[in-house]
C-alpha cells in the first residue's frame, strides 16, 4: 500500500516537472499553499480524497486502486531464496 509520504512526493515530483508553483497548483485546487506544502511533505495528517484526485487531476496523475498482493508466507521466502 502506498503511504501519505509517497503520494506527496509523486505530487511534488510531477508539480516541478511542469515548473509549477505550490502557490499555483493550490490556487487551482482551492487548498491553502501550507496544505499543499504539508501534504507533498507527508507533514499532513488528514486530508479529504477529493482534495487529493483534484490535485492529482491538476498535475496530470490518477490515483489508481489494484487487488493488494498478500504478503509471502516463511515458506514463500525459503522456496524463493533457494531458487
Amino acid at each position: 500500500m502506498v503511504d501519505i509520504e509517497e503520494v506527496g512526493e509523486q505530487l511534488r515530483a510531477r508539480r516541478r516537472a511542469l515548473g509549477m508553483s505550490q502557490t499555483d497548483v493550490a490556487a487551482l485546487n482551492r487548498i491553502n499553499r501550507v496544505t499543499l506544502s504539508r501534504l507533498e511533505n507527508g507533514k499532513l495528517p488528514e486530508i479529504g480524497i477529493r482534495k487529493v484526485m483534484s490535485t492529482c487531476a491538476t498535475l496530470g496523475l490518477e490515483l489508481t486502486l489494484k487487488v493488494a498482493s498478500q504478503r509471502p508466507t516463511l515458506q514463500d521466502l525459503v522456496n524463493e531464496k533457494e531458487a
